[in-house]
């Protein structure tokens, strides 16, 4: 069975060529993604309405990784587990709590991980502040989606004040900790 070599920034992946088999990986990948995003979400800050948790951490090093297609599959992948029930949110789970305070954010991380897969997929991770600047994109996209529906559930300045202000310091923190993730694994798989 001959493979084919797909190189992220973290990892290099030799996948199958055989449909089937590289189907199998791609869907392993997915999973095992959904599942760091669940334990991102299970660490926590208590916050109202919204909880702080390590998610945007974990979608940054997700879309880093494996680009945009992968990416936006397993955070897409993420939230119908969650809307079928299966406890991997912060605080709750199914559709209720989806078009709750924490919707907004939810389908933010689809954005984020959409904008920052694409990015990396042309070539954008091999700088650190290109990558770091691409990473702040996609979490403008989260806060911006995330305030936007908070303000049709709350208003906008109540949104502004609980859904945007206590999230800005330590989101800037995620976003460098995961671009100085991405660039040492950079550098030890190039090592």
């Amino acid at each position: 069975m001959s493979a084919a070599t797909v190189t992220g920034p973290i990892v290099t992946l030799a996948l199958p060529q055989d449909r089937t088999a590289r189907l199998a990986v791609q869907v392993l990948l997915v999973l095992a993604g959904s599942a760091l995003l669940a334990l991102a979400a299970k660490i926590t800050v208590p916050f109202w309405p919204v909880p702080m948790t390590l998610q945007t951490l974990a979608v940054f090093l997700i879309a880093a990784t494996y680009g945009r297609n992968l990416a936006v599959a397993t955070v897409l992948a993420y939230l119908v587990e969650g809307a079928m029930g299966l406890p991997v949110f912060a605080t709750g789970a199914g559709l209720a709590y989806m078009a709750g305070p924490t919707g907004g954010y939810l389908a933010g991380f689809v954005v984020a991980a959409a904008v920052v897969g694409h990015a990396v997929d042309r070539g954008l991770d091999r700088n650190i502040f290109v990558l770091f600047g691409v990473m702040m994109l996609g979490e403008v996209a989260i806060l911006a989606l995330g305030a936007a529906w908070l303000a049709v559930l709350m208003g906008g300045e109540k949104a502004l004040a609980f859904g945007v202000g206590p999230f800005i310091v330590t989101d800037v923190m995620k976003i460098a900790l995961a671009a100085a993730i991405v660039r040492a694994g950079n550098a030890l798989r190039k090592g």
